[in-house]
């Protein structure tokens, strides 16, 4: 989530979210399917209850994923989206149950109280051992943050950050999408750790940061004060950090949740609620030369 890196400068602060791990490597966009046919009625005995879906999620749920701290409430990227799976599976809104799933909890093996969890939860292979995944709803943009009033605040471009100083997370994709996309006239300064990172921000030895959109939507409203998100650019290499639904081991339920989705993709409903909810909404534009 996105959130194995961020889980390690989370502890630092009282704020749960998060933890948006920045380019977890995952081996591909589903984890394991459940066995045999599905059965994609919403009386399955695949489901945690019939007749009702239940989706989990962590409390407290931040912005932009989810609004005001309700995830029933349908505003939000990812409540959206729940509502959206649900609606292509049969579901009416008032058939939608909500639970609280710690995020750490929700890829521990065992069994589940839930049919599906949405929480920012990258797809690994290490965690594919214990939880099915759904195919990919979001892959992450790269993102630039820097703090407000710096000079490069304002930028509108990745040509009018060429001569920024940049930093970015070691043995990440960011590191590789600075060189490639920005091609800073600086070579890019590589920390250890977010927390790293923000102490050069604020300490002025750094023009801004470059990580995955995630993690800098969780630093602008968690660790910084003064942050301010430039914008957002795609990167084609590297290991793109990538959102699944997270299910439990060998649902009968995946197949279904998979064709939801895909539907979803096909007909332009996906694209339309990342552009609304995590773009024009949380006001992030997208950077080009």
């Amino acid at each position: 989530m996105l959130r194995s890196r961020i889980a390690l400068t989370a502890s630092a602060a009282t704020v749960v979210l998060a933890a948006a791990a920045c380019a977890p490597q995952p081996e591909a966009d589903t984890g394991a399917a459940g066995s045999g046919a599905p059965t994609c009625t919403i009386d399955s005995p695949a489901l945690f209850r019939s007749g009702q879906l239940t989706i989990a999620t962590d409390s407290p749920a931040y912005e932009p994923w989810f609004d005001s701290n309700t995830p029933s409430n349908g505003k939000g990227f990812e409540s959206a989206v729940a509502y959206a799976v649900a609606g292509k599976l049969g579901f009416s809104k008032e058939q939608v149950k909500w639970v609280t799933e710690p995020f750490a909890h929700s890829y521990a093996p065992g069994k589940k109280s839930f049919d599906f969890d949405i929480n920012q939860i990258s797809i690994t292979p290490q965690r594919a051992k214990a939880v099915d995944f759904s195919t990919s709803y979001y892959t992450a943009n790269q993102a630039v943050l820097t703090l407000e009033g710096s000079k490069f605040a304002k930028a509108k471009s990745l040509g009018e950050l060429k001569n920024a100083k940049i930093g970015v997370q070691v043995a990440t994709t960011s590191y590789q999408a600075v060189l490639e996309q920005l091609k800073p006239s600086k070579q890019p300064s590589v920390f250890n750790t977010t927390k790293d990172e923000v102490t050069a921000l604020t300490n002025g030895q750094i023009d801004a940061i470059v990580t995955d959109l995630p993690t800098v939507f969780y630093l602008a409203a968690a660790e910084l004060d003064n942050g301010k998100i430039i914008g957002q650019f795609g990167y084609a290499g590297g290991t793109p950090e990538k959102f699944g639904l997270l299910l439990p081991k060998g649902s009968g339920y995946t197949g279904c949740v998979n064709k939801a989705l895909e539907s979803l993709k096909a007909d332009g409903t996906l694209d339309q609620l990342t552009q609304k909810w995590l773009s024009a909404s949380a006001n992030v534009p997208e950077l080009k030369q």
